[in-house]
């Protein structure tokens, strides 16, 4: 029998390991399909600027999702946030008017005990009421709705009433607060 068409089971350790390409070494090709090499072309150069390139891409996207992803993430606290304090004041309306009515005492009390579990959710949050009796007027946190002349005591350009609370967390402002401005001897607030 030739070693062909003998069976690979056939065959002894010794053919099979000289039949066996050394480890490492490359197949033979013949000289029609060998490619010339990319650093013949010029192409290596630019794979690796590519390569450097997609990297830094890469690295820029994950940024920009965190950044995203935590915008996002306090865009949707803020919204609740929002609903939380709209619901406050309406329990805060309904409590002064209740009680400028003379209404039942278990009844106030109750909707009092509400309104102070949504304050004491919004502290532990972070939500502060922005009170800005007596402070100069700043548009970045307040909302004036009018300028009235200035009480006594009361310096021009500053905060002489809040019509509706403001609430910030940390820095930045959730709700202006509306105010009531004193009017400046300039009469612009």
């Amino acid at each position: 029998m030739s070693h062909s068409k003998r069976d690979r089971s056939q065959e002894t350790d010794a053919e099979r390991a000289a039949n066996e390409e050394p480890a490492g070494a490359e197949p033979e090709r013949s000289e029609s399909t060998v490619e010339e090499p990319a650093a013949t072309t010029g192409a290596t150069p630019d794979f690796r600027d590519r390569w450097l390139r997609s990297e830094a891409d890469l690295q820029n996207f994950r940024r920009r999702a965190v950044r995203d992803n935590e915008e996002a993430r306090r865009a949707a606290e803020e919204s609740v946030f929002l609903e939380i304090m709209a619901a406050l004041d309406d329990l805060e309306r309904a409590i002064s008017s209740a009680s400028e009515a003379g209404a039942d005492s278990a009844w106030l009390q109750g909707v009092s005990l509400v309104a102070q579990r949504l304050r004491d959710y919004l502290q532990r949050q972070g939500v502060r009421v922005v009170d800005p009796i007596g402070e100069p007027f700043d548009p970045n946190v307040h909302d004036a709705l009018i300028e009235v002349e200035p009480p006594e005591g009361a310096r021009p350009g500053t905060v002489v009433q809040v019509v509706h609370k403001g609430y910030a967390r940390g820095d930045r402002a959730l709700r202006p607060a509306r105010v009531v401005v004193a009017r400046t001897s300039a009469g612009g607030a």
